[in-house]
């Protein structure tokens, strides 16, 4: 079965998380030279295969199996894949069965390797992840099991396939603020406390400022304000409390403290709650790591230019393996469609990632 065989049959089954429509089996006989791994918990289904090839350093390729409802507004069945034009029109179609297709057909055909070579599979990733990789990596790392470095085949190109691969990602804080006033009559301010009032005298000093200046890796971590509310929706009482939500998207060099430092900064004095949760941490990986020169060395013959090196976008899996200590990086087909209706690949960038992920392989 070639990879554009194998994708099709991967886009032919409604993987809805966590729902994996039974292609851990089918992936884990069609690679029977692997040995299987699996942990399912909280109806999530995980899968690592492994082959010991020589004493070299261990290679884990990652991704996940399941893909996002599909939504209105399709022109065709977005679980029977329709060719169309060079491009394949399914739901994960480019996140990410495209990846998962180019390097389980790389290792099927894999001959020799310096090391181990794996891959571990998910069927949580787009719902709360809570169940998936994070669990499987703790697995691994009680075996003694842990890879040394990793590629998660992630939609990562932008203008064109093999212009850019994730070397790390931001982390991501969410926050509510609750700030507590008295409420009252509109005719008698004097009376209450209005909190709105007191709020929007900070908010210039907070609404999408930079928390730090970034570097040649990321972008600053800026204070996004995604919410508030407050009152009852009529123009005569001035509200009690006042809630205000928000995200940092951050870098290395801004953490939770951080945050919560320079919310109380401006909110110093004022009677108010906050509750912060990081539910991602950022990372980045030194380009002049193993992984990063193999994976441009191989894009570069294949596609004919260099990829950029990009920490851009939201959050994936590749989070998880930083925090055990792999060395990790991201690279699959173009960004353009996901969870989009007729979300679609083009069958030339598909064939393009199995021949990248081939040559990462006999030259790792």
């Amino acid at each position: 079965m070639e990879v554009i065989d194998l994708l099709i049959r991967l886009l032919s089954a409604p993987s809805i998380t966590p729902d994996d429509a039974g292609l851990m089996a089918f992936i884990e006989e069609y690679l029977p030279e692997y040995e299987a791994i699996h942990l399912n918990e909280g109806g999530v289904k995980n899968l690592f295969l492994s082959r010991k090839f020589g004493e070299g350093e261990h290679l884990c390729f990652a991704g996940h199996v399941d893909v996002v409802p599909p939504g209105e507004g399709w022109h065709s069945d977005p679980f029977v894949p329709l060719l169309r034009e060079g491009e394949i029109v399914a739901r994960g179609a480019q996140d990410m069965k495209s990846g998962v297709a180019a390097f389980v057909e790389a290792m099927r055909r894999a001959e020799r390797f310096s090391g181990t070579l794996s891959l571990l599979l998910t069927s949580d990733e787009e719902g709360e992840a809570r169940y998936g990789t994070r669990i499987m990596l703790e697995e691994l790392k009680r075996r003694g099991m842990l890879p040394d470095y990793a590629i998660v085949a992630e939609p990562t190109c932008e203008e064109r396939f093999g212009d850019a691969i994730k070397i790390g990602r931001r982390g991501s804080i969410n926050g509510v603020i609750e700030k507590r006033g008295r409420q009252g009559h509109a005719a008698y301010p004097e009376k209450a406390l209005n909190p709105i009032h007191k709020v929007a005298q900070v908010l210039p000093q907070m609404a999408g400022v930079n928390l730090d200046e970034g570097d040649e890796y990321f972008a600053p971590s800026q204070f996004v304000i995604t919410d508030i509310r407050a009152g009852m929706e009529v123009t005569n009482v001035t509200p009690g409390k006042l809630k205000m939500m928000f995200n940092v998207r951050n870098n290395t060099h801004t953490d939770l403290e951080d945050v919560e430092a320079f919310v109380h900064r401006y909110f110093s004095g004022m009677d108010y709650d906050l509750v912060l949760n990081q539910s991602a941490r950022p990372f980045v990986t030194d380009p002049d790591t193993r992984v990063v020169r193999v994976l441009d060395e191989a894009i570069q013959e294949v596609c004919g230019s260099a990829p950029k090196h990009s920490t851009a976008g939201g959050t994936s899996d590749a989070r998880f393996f930083a925090e055990y200590g792999v060395k990790v990086v991201e690279f699959g087909v173009r960004n353009d469609t996901i969870h989009a209706p007729d979300e679609r690949v083009g069958i030339d960038e598909v064939e393009g990632l199995y021949r990248v992920f081939r040559r990462v392989i006999e030259r790792f």
